[in-house]
């Protein structure tokens, strides 16, 4: 029995990735307590083999023996244990992580509906699986259609129109608590809304409700007819009018639609645009028309203009949509065809045989002692987690349900607590091997392998959690925060007993290495999962993957690639405009020139254009998802870079970071706005507590532009370049999470001074050359120094005194 708990005190939930809000719960629920607060930090204390155990006397420290209701049960001692998964607190935690992403929460559908999505997906499902050993003949496009023509009619099923206003406010999260009131209703100072304490005394358990239907309308059923008329069009072996004819027939009246095509096409460029309205919201479709518009009235701005082309009629536009490589069936939903659904039925796979579950508790096991256990866990459950999931703002909901008690009873506000959850979770779509649906376009684009990928996401990733942790250590210190035991056992007996679910992450890394396709290898990868899932020694095997869950499984990952399915082909209306108008270029100039419009010098100019791009790529991430803004950005900022000289890898890598971390850069930041309504935090003070935590995210992407000796962060080049660029870098990062947090460890406060000659050093060592690097150590020894002349002026600083904690009411 775990003694790391929901809200609710019950176990964290399972969700699977990307799997719609409230669908029946897949993983263990059964309750258990959590560390008890205490007025003064106390010590971790060994356990005696005899005499009076200390834990009775030490409030910090949990023993699950006092109030388990299943500490007869046979399967306590298992680590993870079996539960019904399907409490309230469950169910709210995952329609909770559904808000916060970048798609909107779907149905739970039942009856005809839910056996015809059922069925459907399965046959998607299956049909991605086939692909991969046996491609269709007709070729990869053809499989596209197909494909298309199975997802898109799913999604005006499983998601909600949404359209009136009146509908959508009622349908807004609100939590209930015990006294009848919302959260709304109250005005709780110590924001701890959603880490309330267990069992019976919940209070504030996150309890959502939504008034959306779960049955589809007449309205939807006749956009499901239209979609698979409009996607099985292509293929239709049977003339229709003019049109029709069969694949090779409708290839062949490419630049040359007839009616019956341009219909069918302008049928399905609106019902993908209300397919991405009814998964992310309404920014994404209008970006495709501003797109769509440019196409259409491009040819009516001045020609002297950089920007302005001679213009196309709706007829080219569709044409280039529907009958194209780079429209609706282009690179992006080919990836999202060929990769992520199967990545997404290996994430469910995983979830389902327990391997979140033991994530968390294999990071609380490994740092159940230290001062900052309770930070720790949080941002190694963030890292683990990630390799499953690789969605931020999921993974942010699914680590803060289990890990924001212990922050609160170490003493962390809900604002710095959430800062960090929302940082480790968005690690989630960096971490090696599930990275976001854009690292796969990226090996696509470049026609390389996702293993190199993997390679140039390596180095940036550890330097990432690097900062991270090194904040948390430095929060611990300068807050004071006090220690909370977690008896969970040894790490050891943990991996002895549930390390296999490793197996299958480190499958995927070897097959890629031996030269496998990555559609194989996580194939092979997920049928490892499934064999291994048999080990499970739990009391009811609940994790054992048995044929019915392997359904459950093969629907989940297929409902999780609707909304992806839904944003790559709409981003084909996107990279189609920019290909017929040449905006790529004409972008890229005007960027370039902008730069060049303050200096001639070609390295500046370089810094000013990283710069600008870093700016525009910010500003698009908040308002469309992280694969369409990656889109977006590489084909408008991604030429700009390669002008420049930047290497591709380096260009793609670093639109895709600043893509991702739209998702932590107020004021959307989606991943912070989760981790507030899991802490009960404030909104603003959240969102830049993260930005605190992340900032070296920021950073680092400009310095594998702006230098040759850059490269090195992405594994290219040899072993010297590599490490030299690897420390330097680290050490910018940590002078930076010292500058950022205000206290060097080991020594003690540093003072505003201190802290801008500290910021100055961690950007300057970013320059990857001699002459800057040396500049930068010489201005942090600086920094370094003023902060021991600090400490002994005033004394040995003490950090171990308690910071005033969040109180929560037993």
């Amino acid at each position: 029995m775990s003694p790391i708990s929901s809200p609710d005190g019950s176990s964290s939930p399972v969700r699977p990735a990307n799997s719609p809000a409230g669908e029946p719960a897949t993983g263990p629920g059964s309750a258990a307590p959590r560390p008890r607060p205490s007025a003064e930090p106390t010590a971790p204390a060994e356990t005696p083999a005899t005499g009076d155990d200390p834990s009775r006397d030490d409030p910090t420290r949990h023993d699950p023996s006092r109030d388990d209701p299943s500490r007869d049960d046979p399967s306590r001692d298992d680590p993870i244990g079996p539960g019904d998964g399907g409490s309230v607190a469950e169910r709210a935690t995952r329609d909770l992580a559904a808000q916060f992403e970048d798609e909107k929460p779907g149905r739970v559908l039942s009856g005809p509906a839910g056996l015809l999505l059922t069925g459907a997906a399965l046959a998607v499902g299956a049909l991605s699986l086939w692909q991969v050993f046996r491609p269709l003949s007709q070729g990869s496009k053809y499989y596209l259609i197909i494909f298309l023509a199975g997802v898109l009619p799913l999604v005006f099923l499983a998601y909600p129109a949404d359209l009136r206003l009146r509908a959508r406010l009622a349908a807004r999260p609100r939590r209930r608590t015990n006294n009848g009131g919302t959260d709304s209703e109250r005005t709780n100072s110590d924001g701890a809304n959603a880490g309330s304490t267990n069992g019976s005394h919940d209070t504030d358990a996150p309890v959502l409700t939504r008034l959306t239907s779960t049955t589809p309308t007449a309205t939807d059923w006749v956009l499901v007819v239209l979609a698979v008329a409009a996607c099985l069009y292509p293929v239709l072996p049977v003339p229709l009018g003019s049109g029709g004819g069969g694949y090779n027939a409708f290839l062949d009246r490419q630049g040359l639609l007839v009616p019956a095509d341009l219909a069918m096409g302008t049928i399905l460029l609106l019902l993908l645009l209300e397919a991405c309205r009814r998964t992310t919201g309404w920014i994404l479709p209008a970006v495709c028309l501003l797109f769509l518009g440019y196409g259409y009235y491009g040819g009516l701005l001045p020609q002297s203009w950089p920007v302005a082309h001679a213009g196309l009629d709706f007829s080219q536009l569709v044409d280039a949509f529907y009958n194209s490589d780079s429209g609706f069936y282009g690179t992006p939903l080919d990836v999202a065809a060929s990769y992520i659904v199967l990545f997404t039925i290996y994430g469910a796979v995983l979830e389902l045989s327990g391997a979140g579950r033991f994530f968390v508790e294999l990071s609380a096991a490994a740092f159940r002692r230290s001062r900052t256990a309770a930070g720790r866990t949080a941002v190694a459950s963030g890292f683990l987690l990630g390799t499953v999931s690789g969605s931020g703002a999921a993974t942010t909901v699914s680590i803060g349900a289990v890990t924001w008690p212990l922050l609160r009873r170490a003493g962390y506000p809900p604002e710095r607590a959430g800062g960090m959850l929302a940082a480790a979770g968005v690690g989630a779509i960096l971490s090696p091997p599930t990275l976001g649906a854009a690292a796969f376009i990226i090996a696509e684009y470049l026609g390389v392998s996702y293993l190199q990928v993997l390679g140039w996401a390596t180095v940036p990733t550890v330097l990432y959690y690097l900062g991270i942790l090194l904040s948390v250590e430095i929060d611990a210190r300068r807050s004071g925060v006090r220690p909370v035991v977690i008896d969970i056992g040894s790490p050891w007996r943990l991996l002895a007993r549930f390390g296999y679910h490793f197996a299958s992450l480190i499958a995927i890394i070897v097959f890629l290495a031996v030269g496998v396709s990555a559609t194989r290898a996580v194939v092979f990868a997920t049928l490892l999962a499934v064999a291994l899932s048999f080990l499970d020694r739990t009391k009811d095997r609940a994790y054992r993957l048995t044929s019915a869950r392997l359904v459950t499984a093969l629907v989940t990952g297929v409902r999780g690639v609707l909304a992806v399915s839904a944003v790559c082909a709409a981003a084909g209306i996107i990279t189609a405009t920019t290909t017929k108008t040449g905006l790529g270029p004409q972008a890229a100039a005007l960027l370039i020139g902008g730069a060049k419009a303050a200096t001639s010098d070609p390295t500046v100019v370089l810094v000013l254009t990283a710069l600008l791009a870093a700016v525009a790529l910010s500003l698009l991430g908040l308002a469309v998802p992280v694969t369409a803004s990656f889109v977006i950005g590489w084909v408008i900022v991604g030429p700009a870079l390669l002008d420049l000289g930047v290497s591709a890898p380096a260009a793609a890598m670093f639109v895709f970071y600043f893509a991702v971390l739209s998702e932590v850069s107020p004021p959307t930041a989606l991943a912070a706005v989760a981790a507030a309504a899991v802490t009960g935090g404030r909104l603003v003070p959240t969102m830049w507590q993260t930005l605190r935590y992340a900032l070296p995210a920021y950073l680092t992407p400009i310095a594998f532009v702006i230098t040759p000796a850059g490269l090195g962060l992405l594994g290219i080049g040899g072993v010297q370049r590599i490490a030299f660029a690897a420390v330097v870098t680290a050490l910018s990062v940590a002078v930076l999470a010292v500058a950022a947090g205000g206290w060097l460890p080991g020594v003690g406060p540093a003072g505003a001074p201190e802290r801008v000659l500290g910021a100055l050093a961690g950007v300057t060592l970013l320059w990857l050359e001699p002459v800057p690097v040396m500049a930068g150590a010489a201005l942090a020894a600086v920094a370094a120094t003023g902060v021991f002349v600090r400490r002994g002026s005033a004394g040995r600083p003490k950090s171990g005194s308690p910071a005033n904690p969040v109180e929560e009411q037993l």
